[in-house]
């Protein structure tokens, strides 16, 4: 095994302590707001007309997503030691979308949280030119960005909402980027062919 590589066993023990580690920060986070005034309860898209979800079922959905992803993580690895990318660069890659999706959900829910509706449209807005440069529609991505809304949301809307934000940018990333490319890469190619 290379120097900084995390071979398999590894990495299902990183997956083990990672989703404990979600299970005991949600847990505590929902006992903390039972004893300071109850857990609250979100409703979609913030309308009094449509349903709510208690941030009790963030107990259990942000453990089995966080395994879950884990799982898509670990295949995907496993996919690209088979093609020779490096893999040590692969799991920075993973680290680096994780740390970004984190923050930009803290950030999301900070200008919700005071009231900065503009500043957080304009953010999801910012999403769309990024899915087309970066691939923001993976596992590690969607996990970052449910846990970072998840003190101010709970974990079932994040869930939800970044899944939506998932296909949107796997749409973008993996059918309209490359016709971009195509088309962009036609052009230089038509105006650089001599006459």
């Amino acid at each position: 095994m290379k120097a900084g590589l995390i071979d398999e066993n590894t990495f299902y023990k990183v997956r083990i302590y990672f989703t404990t580690l979600v299970l005991i920060g949600i847990w505590a986070l929902l006992a903390w707001s039972y004893f300071h005034g109850g857990v609250p309860s979100h409703h979609i898209l913030a309308d009094k007309d449509l349903p709510s979800f208690s941030n009790w079922w963030g107990g259990l959905v942000l453990p089995l997503l966080t395994w879950f992803l884990f799982y898509r993580l670990n295949k995907r690895i496993a996919r690209n030691k088979q093609h020779d990318l490096n893999p040590i660069n692969y799991q920075h890659q993973i680290f680096y979308g994780f740390v970004g999706a984190l923050f930009f959900g803290i950030l999301l829910s900070v200008f919700f949280t005071f009231a900065y509706t503009n500043l957080a449209g304009y953010l999801v807005l910012l999403l769309f030119p990024l899915a087309l440069l970066f691939p923001i529609y993976r596992a590690e991505c969607l996990l970052g960005f449910v846990i970072g809304m998840t003190f101010t949301f709970g974990g079932v809307l994040p869930t939800g909402i970044g899944t939506i934000f998932l296909a949107i940018s796997a749409v973008l990333y993996l059918l309209i980027r490359p016709a971009f490319v195509y088309i962009a890469s036609t052009v230089v190619r038509v105006a650089s062919s001599p006459k």
